[in-house]
């Protein structure tokens, strides 16, 4: 797909085909464990989805420094972590996942520092403020904050004034929201300073795709817990409110946005999300990659899976190629 000289390139590696088997097992032992995740929609469960950091939880390293930004309701908690390498090509607004009401910096924190290593770039993650006790737009507005200080502060604290965002999930909703808002809000010039997103199994349309919709029996993220989120992050919103361009993204006018790779495997109920967004992408006159992993669930790259690794290897390298001048 060709739109103003820009791109669509969509990827099947018939190579990961290889790693069938293990992937399928690897969904056995979800669906396995789905009965005794908490529910998203009854407040004990969402506590105890926040003590565990979600579905397994991911404790936080040693080495990453602790700070925090200037935010619209008070100070951001945020967490930096730095590659050993000499130079800092980039910085990278990481933005976790947990459908807007659980999640946290931390949990990202081996993920960022592989990350870190692998693209030569920093990475800044923040406690954004979470739904049910802080809904809409409070999440996006932090979200926003942390972009601006960025656009302010990275050459002065890293050496470079290039920017990257991106997230998984939610986390991904995010980036694109604030892609829009610091275009938006702050100009050509400021959303031209974030060279790539990185938007994985990102939830663009809130009023439901198809996948979503067919998807009530979904590994990972069922049909029902999809609407317990959207219940807490937009309260007393219908699913055609809910697709207002402010709130999805799919919905919005995407030009004038930086190269993004969209990462989703072909058995998550957002992958509807990811196919339509990267199409609009493109049409929209952006640069886009789309890879696509066969029977892999929502989330899959967290699991210890030669799937994942492939799939985290190919952020990796995105992140890489776009973190200096060509």
């Amino acid at each position: 797909m060709q739109a103003g000289g820009h791109a669509l390139i969509a990827d099947h590696d018939p190579a990961l085909d290889a790693f069938l088997d293990e992937t399928r097992q690897m969904n056995r032992l979800i669906e396995a464990f789905m009965p005794q995740v908490p529910s998203f929609a009854d407040p004990d469960g969402l506590e105890q989805l926040r003590e565990n950091d979600g579905f397994f939880g991911r404790p936080p390293i040693d080495g990453v420094v602790e700070g925090v930004l200037p935010g619209p309701a008070g100070p951001i908690p945020a967490r930096f972590i730095a590659p050993e390498t000499a130079a800092v090509e980039a910085v990278y607004l990481e933005l976790h996942g947990g459908g807007w009401c659980i999640g946290r910096a931390a949990a990202s924190d081996a993920y960022n520092e592989a990350l870190a290593q692998a693209a030569g770039i920093a990475v800044v993650s923040i406690d954004y403020r979470l739904a049910p006790e802080h809904p809409f737009p409070a999440g996006p507005d932090d979200c926003e904050a942390a972009a601006v200080w960025l656009l302010e502060h990275a050459a002065a604290e890293w050496g470079t004034d290039r920017l990257m965002i991106g997230g998984g999930s939610a986390g991904a909703h995010l980036a694109a929201l604030t892609l829009l808002r610091v275009r938006d809000h702050h100009g050509a010039d400021a959303v031209a300073r974030f060279v790539a997103a990185d938007l994985q199994f990102g939830v663009f349309d809130l009023g439901l795709t198809p996948s979503q919709r067919f998807g009530r029996d979904a590994l990972a993220i069922p049909l029902a817990m999809l609407e317990a989120c959207y219940a807490h992050a937009l309260p007393g919103l219908d699913r055609e409110a809910r697709r207002d361009p402010s709130i999805s993204p799919l919905y919005a006018d995407l030009s004038g946005l930086p190269p993004a790779l969209f990462t989703v495997g072909t058995i998550d109920p957002l992958l509807d999300d990811t196919l339509f967004m990267a199409a609009r992408w493109a049409v929209a006159g952006n640069d886009a990659e789309l890879a696509i992993y066969p029977e892999c669930v929502h989330g899959f790259n967290a699991f210890p899976t030669e799937m994942a690794q492939r799939a985290n290897d190919r952020i990796a390298q995105f992140l890489l190629a776009h973190s200096h001048d060509d």
